[in-house]
């Protein structure tokens, strides 16, 4: 949560990050809710996030209705 100011937080966000990049692992930031953190977490290379900064949770029928809208 506090990954964008507690030195520890970001310690062991950059190591699981390059744990998952050495595996060649996909990595998904869970609970991202401030835009510091979606900066941090691109900064070490995380490109892909869920938590309140993008949305909301959303039925799954919702859900699917979005992601058609953004291809289309």
């Amino acid at each position: 949560m506090d990954l964008h100011q507690d030195r520890d937080d970001a310690a062991i966000t950059q190591a699981i990050i390059s744990i998952a990049r050495s595996l060649g692992l996909d990595l998904v930031a869970e609970g991202v809710e401030l835009d510091e953190q979606r900066h941090f977490l691109v900064e070490q290379g995380c490109d892909c996030g869920q938590g309140y900064l993008f949305s909301k949770p959303v039925p799954a029928a919702v859900f699917e209705s979005l992601l058609r809208a953004q291809q289309g």
